[in-house]
């Protein structure tokens, strides 16, 4: 007979075994099995059957012939589909915010905000379908755009709700299927996502998801001919490997690769405000954000009374507990990228950069989960490792610069271009400031978004745009009909 204790372990761990596909859930063919760990005390809350080539390949084909209905329904069937999602994934924020809390770390107001921005984006869909004209007329030349078919769309660990809804949103509004491929490092949170989908009722085959390793099921996307289009959120270095290998069958690419944010901060500037602003900026979702501010531009005439500003603000940002309303900053995804981010830390320390706060380690009490001390680096130049590379952890890097010219200068001295940031109170100045920094999108005095904006970037932040009509039209391909 099991033990008492053995009947605990067991009940606690919660087992997937299961993909969606053709719209019901199915058994995974694959046989792997992996671990999730909760990274706030490094314990085993579940294991999961990972997808092989088998199942992505069902996936495809339900999604190929659902394909041949769902690509010709009109504008006005889609619309009612993206409200139907919505109303869905609303239903279940508190559940999805708790599971994203427990398997991924984030905190709860940033999982509940980002829960809640994931349901919103499909009636933001709904809206830009609405504005985006799909057929256009002059003489006897008609121009149609139409959907482009299978299309194949790999999310990231950081924020997994979100990114599947806005990735599913903007396939479906253009009338394309779809297969995802999550993170498998988010398979409870995509399985609460899931049930969602489910009641949302769409028709079989349009959305199917398989949750493997991305050298497995990914890479299977990448090369099979039956999927036309390919979106992608993740390194640059992935992103490299899709568009080369996707090119063997002509792949449609939307490719968002992160970024080494710059926030200029002017001379104008109030600390007071701007300070605890750019720190929120930097130790966005933990740090682990593709838009995070993690270069802080400063001019050199005020970066004494920066780096006192610095220390005063670090109290509002205190780390802990992911589930306490109060925490700031929680613990990295995993022990791999704890370790990323260590190595970082170190290696900044190495090349003569000047720790100002937190540096090397668990914060005090924290040591049983993937806990790092925010940290802030001064007397950093822009050449260092620190101030090149996405470290995708609550680092930030603070550079002096000289003036106006040296700032724009700095900000644009980096292989990435997907956010910036200028903070100042001459309005007029920040936009022109704004206008010379190369990145798809620049927010003035804060963290700002909107949904009908387009969202990617230049250089090696990626290909392509999502978001609104942006996003939509990404997955359409013009058609002329002449008579």
């Amino acid at each position: 007979m099991a033990t008492m204790e053995a009947i605990t372990e067991r009940d606690r761990i919660k087992t997937i075994t299961t993909h969606y596909i053709d719209g019901a859930f199915v058994d995974s063919h694959g046989s792997e099995v992996m671990d999730i760990i909760n990274p706030t005390n490094s314990q085993l809350i579940a294991r999961v059957r990972l997808a092989d080539e088998e199942d992505a390949r069902r996936a495809i084909a339900a999604a190929k012939r659902a394909f041949a209905t769902f690509g010709r329904t009109t504008k006005e069937e889609r619309m009612e589909v993206l409200r139907r999602l919505h109303k869905a994934v609303a239903a279940r924020t508190d559940d999805l915010t708790v599971a994203m809390i427990e398997e991924y770390g984030g905190t709860a107001a940033f999982s509940r905000m980002i829960i809640e921005a994931a349901a919103n984006v499909f009636l933001a869909a709904e809206k830009a379908l609405h504005d985006l004209p799909l057929t256009r007329s002059w003489g006897k030349t008609t121009v149609t755009m139409e959907p482009v078919g299978v299309a194949g769309l790999i999310s990231p660990w950081n924020a997994d709700a979100f990114f599947l809804s806005m990735k599913l949103a903007s396939a479906v509004a253009a009338g394309c299927t779809v297969v995802m491929k999550p993170s498998e490092l988010s398979a409870l949170q995509t399985h609460v996502w899931l049930e969602c989908v489910h009641e949302a009722k769409l028709p079989k085959g349009v959305c199917n998801v398989v949750a493997g390793r991305g050298d497995v099921v990914g890479a299977e996307l990448v090369r099979n001919p039956d999927v036309a289009k390919i979106s992608f959120t993740g390194s640059a270095a992935v992103g490299s490997s899709i568009m080369r290998d996707g090119a063997a069958t002509m792949k449609r690419v939307t490719l968002e690769l992160g970024g080494k944010s710059p926030n200029i901060l002017l001379d104008d500037a109030v600390l007071e405000k701007a300070i605890p602003t750019a720190l929120g900026i930097a130790f966005l979702n933990s740090g682990q954000a593709c838009v995070a501010g993690t270069r802080l531009l400063v001019p050199k005439s005020r970066f004494d009374a920066v780096k006192r500003a610095i220390v005063d603000a670090m109290s509002a940002f205190p780390v802990g507990d992911p589930a306490d309303p109060k925490t700031a900053v929680g613990p990295m995804v995993s022990l791999k990228q704890y370790e990323r981010v260590q190595s970082y830390i170190r290696k900044g320390i190495e090349e003569g950069a000047e720790v100002l706060v937190g540096g090397e380690g668990h914060p005090p009490g924290l040591e049983s989960g993937y806990f790092v001390k925010p940290t802030v680096f001064v007397n950093v130049k822009n050449d260092m490792t620190i101030a090149r590379e996405e470290i995708f952890g609550p680092v930030l890097s603070v550079i002096t610069y000289e003036d106006e010219e040296d700032a724009i200068r700095i900000a644009n001295d980096t292989e990435y271009g997907l956010h910036a940031y200028v903070s100042g109170t001459d309005i007029q100045r920040a936009r022109r400031v704004a206008s010379q920094v190369q990145a798809g999108r620049v927010a003035i005095n804060g963290m700002l978004d909107d949904q009908q904006a387009p969202f990617g970037g230049f250089k090696h932040s990626g290909v392509g745009r999502e978001f609104g009509i942006y996003g939509i039209a990404a997955f359409l391909e013009p058609k002329a009909i002449l008579e």
